[in-house]
């Protein structure tokens, strides 16, 4: 009989002695393989908290109680416990649940989160709230160990631990090791620092030693020094102790008596508490245990094999960025590589291989990562920064403050930009070409293809400018690339179609769906301009200018928001130039958050496939008068 089959709410739990629990754990996994082989997702950071989830839940009582997940791709099991199992076969499809909490998807997801090392402070925003209120329930923060690289959790924990509010902070470590021979005096202190007499019986003896006449401050203090010289020496939490928590662990995250008596213990004690529980990522499935960083988040895989279903054989963006880097590298030592956490996501894997003395992981610190190259920069290095989209809007300040009014020389690699997917709105890179354009000193390109890419990679690196190159998620489009790279001129477009009736500038992704668009509309006796723009910033002013005076009618498409993107920026240009007879129409992302599913089912919905936009442009000429 299946246990699974009878969980609809964490209540549910609460009825299972702990023999059930643990098979509901092996029926939990077998259920997540089976589904995320269908639908793609992140496999090993879930298969690694199933017995912390159930312990979680077990303990505290959801939604009352406040459960923040850091990031939230480990929160599916969360999501199966809080009644979503019938949909967890919809994960990350188009109208289906999302891969991340969300608060309006369930009473249960305290906070959205989808980009790392946010929990902390989110709990402590919410331990605030409650007791302004006059509440009494708990909040807890679950971090793993590669989130608390991150700048903001230490802000967090550091200021959480200033005020002594009551917060229960949970670190999930799945990388760290501890050293056989401190376990029993972890688990000693473990079961000491629990005990409810501990903190009592510690303020007594520093109460008592300081009413000694005349030298007792100095004994209390020199007794606190010996204390503390004792416990540098033995206890691993010291750390989070100097910063005003009580630190309990390490603890085994997958013994969920253990930590149900953890949690017990943790919701007596007053104050700021951090728990340090290990797991294994990947746990219950071979292919995920030994090879964790490729089944963080994967496709559609065959379950026997570990093997990814892989639908289409031409080169990724990011394999084609990774690769010119190395060819570019081999021929200048002066090329480093940053990345922050993601070597393998950005590319920079066989970079790292080929150069290890000139490649840096500074894990989830975007911002670090931005500054760092800056130095390098200053220094007369060429920093190349790859960064997902998304995440590089962590660095905005760094970006204009430390690179760019200092003009450094910084590469920024933007994967991932526009819509990515299944991820949903935290991932899609749909905000860079706003964020960026407005920056002086920074030149941005888009490459419409992947040969295009790595022509535009040998520019910017010799160009001797600070630059970002923003290019797609997934499979290029097959063209061939060429073995000499070639130098473009910054700031100059290209005409890949002529025409008289209409003009389309496209940029990046958006060009080769515009030759698309050109062509259907051709069958229709429409004559289409198409200019790859290839640059955001310096924009090819003369070339817009023709096009206006020859024309008159110009479309732009992008795969951006239209607020402040590259249509904005067209149209300052006509505007500068007093040609508002122009008639104009602009194609983009529109001013909303971009829910997740498919790329192609997204591009679908916000009219930005070739069939769309041919009607757009059908109904656009209806209107103004086609020639």
């Amino acid at each position: 009989m299946s246990l699974l089959d009878g969980i609809n709410s964490p209540k549910d739990l609460k009825k299972l002695t702990i023999n059930e629990i643990q098979q509901l754990a092996d029926e939990i996994r077998e259920f997540v393989i089976e589904t995320v082989s269908h639908t793609g997702g992140h496999l090993a950071p879930n298969l690694g908290v199933v017995e912390l989830t159930l312990a979680i839940h077990r303990s505290f009582d959801s939604p009352v109680d406040k459960i923040i997940w850091d990031v939230g791709h480990q929160a599916y099991i969360h999501k199966i416990l809080t009644g979503r199992k019938k949909h967890l076969a919809t994960l990350r499809q188009f109208g289906g649940i999302s891969g991340f909490p969300k608060r309006s998807e369930s009473i249960h997801d305290a906070f959205d989160t989808g980009h790392s090392s946010t929990s902390i402070s989110a709990a402590l925003g919410m331990a605030l709230a409650r007791d302004l209120s006059g509440n009494k329930h708990h909040i807890v923060s679950i971090i793993g160990d590669g989130s608390l690289t991150g700048g903001m959790a230490w802000e967090a924990l550091n200021y959480a631990g200033d005020l002594g509010k009551n917060l229960i902070v949970v670190l999930n470590d799945n990388e760290m090791s501890i050293a056989k021979n401190v376990g029993a005096m972890a688990e000693y202190l473990y079961r000491m620092r629990t005990a409810p007499s501990y903190s009592r019986i510690k303020r007594d003896v520093e109460i008592l030693l300081r009413r000694i006449p005349a030298i007792g401050d100095r004994v209390a203090k020199t007794a606190e020094r010996v204390k503390d010289t004792l416990k540098y020496l033995f206890v691993p939490g010291m750390l989070f102790e100097e910063l005003g928590y009580t630190y309990i662990g390490p603890i085994d995250g997958h013994n969920v008596a253990q930590m149900e008596d953890v949690f017990a213990k943790a919701k007596l004690l007053n104050g700021p508490i951090l728990i340090h529980a290990l797991t294994c990522k990947g746990k219950g499935y071979l292919p995920a245990e030994n090879n964790a960083d490729k089944f963080h988040g994967v496709g559609p895989f065959n379950i026997t094999t570990g093997q990814c279903i892989k639908l289409d054989d031409r080169p990724t963006y990011t394999s084609v960025f990774g690769k010119t880097l190395v060819e570019l590298a081999a021929k200048d030592k002066q090329i480093i590589a940053i990345t922050a956490a993601m070597p393998d996501g950005t590319g920079l894997s066989l970079f790292a291989n080929t150069f290890p003395d000139r490649f840096f992981d500074v894990g989830i610190a975007e911002q670090h990562a931005v500054t760092m190259a800056a130095g390098i920069a200053a220094e007369g290095k060429k920093p190349v920064v790859a960064i997902y989209s998304t995440f590089a809007q962590r660095a905005y300040d760094q970006i204009l403050h430390d690179i760019c009014l200092q003009r450094l020389p910084v590469i920024l690699a933007l994967d991932r930009g526009g819509v990515v997917g299944e991820d949903g709105p935290t991932h899609h890179g749909v905000f860079d070409y706003s964020y960026l354009r407005h920056i002086p000193n920074l030149i941005c390109m888009s490459p419409k293809d992947e040969n295009e890419l790595r022509n535009m990679m040998n520019t910017a690196l010799n160009s001797n400018e600070p630059v970002a190159i923003r290019y797609p998620r997934g499979c290029g489009l097959g063209v061939p690339l060429q073995s000499e790279l070639q130098m473009i001129d910054i700031g100059q477009a290209e005409q890949l179609l002529d025409g008289t009736d209409v003009a389309i500038i496209a940029i990046g992704s958006m060009v080769d769906t515009a030759l698309n668009t050109a062509r259907l509309l051709a069958k229709e006796g429409i004559q289409v301009r198409v200019i790859n723009a290839r640059f955001l910033k310096p924009l090819d002013n003369n070339i817009i200018r023709q096009a206006a005076r020859d024309i008159g009618k110009i479309v732009t498409i992008e795969e951006n928001v239209l607020a402040g993107g590259f249509g904005s920026a067209v149209l300052e240009t006509l505007s500068s130039q007093n040609m508002f007879w122009v008639k104009t129409l602009c194609l983009g992302i529109p001013d909303k958050f971009i829910e997740h599913g498919s790329r192609e089912i997204l591009l679908e919905k916000y009219g930005l496939t070739a069939e769309k936009i041919k009607s757009t442009i059908r109904e656009f000429l209806r209107e103004h008068g086609a020639k």
